[in-house]
């Protein structure tokens, strides 16, 4: 993948943090890309890209999930910030699952974003938005 589209991101950052690996899906980065200019504000990505059999997260679930097909990044965001990205990623229209984890520890806190298919989810159903 061409790095160099997504200027805002690095390849280091979306990482599978077991492997080291990345697999990102490339129309989701240029959605992320849109996004981070849309926000115009840095967004920390805490969890990329998830090896499905590696990533203890992804190990432990019944199917892999979103991060494991590189169309899903958490983003370290609290407070007003996370409020103004949340307010972003729902304008842009393009995720179609937002998990939100804003209770506890700020340094704790971040949005999930993702382009999960149902297919990705075989078929499952899953709400838009949710909270952690």
């Amino acid at each position: 993948m061409d790095w160099s589209k997504y200027p805002n991101f690095s390849r280091k950052e979306f990482e599978c943090s077991a492997t080291g690996f990345c697999d990102m899906d490339p129309e989701f980065m240029e959605q992320m890309q849109i996004l981070r200019e849309i926000y115009g504000k840095p967004m920390v990505i805490t969890s990329g890209y998830r090896d499905a059999i590696e990533h203890p997260i992804e190990a432990n679930k019944t199917r892999p999930g979103a991060h494991a097909y590189g169309v899903a990044a958490d983003i370290k965001v609290a407070y007003s910030d996370a409020h103004e990205l949340l307010h972003c990623a729902i304008e842009l229209n393009v995720f179609n699952g937002i998990g939100i984890a804003q209770k506890g520890d700020p340094d704790k806190r971040f949005i999930h974003l993702d382009m999960a298919t149902s297919e990705m989810l075989d078929g499952g159903l899953r709400p838009t938005i949710w909270s952690y």
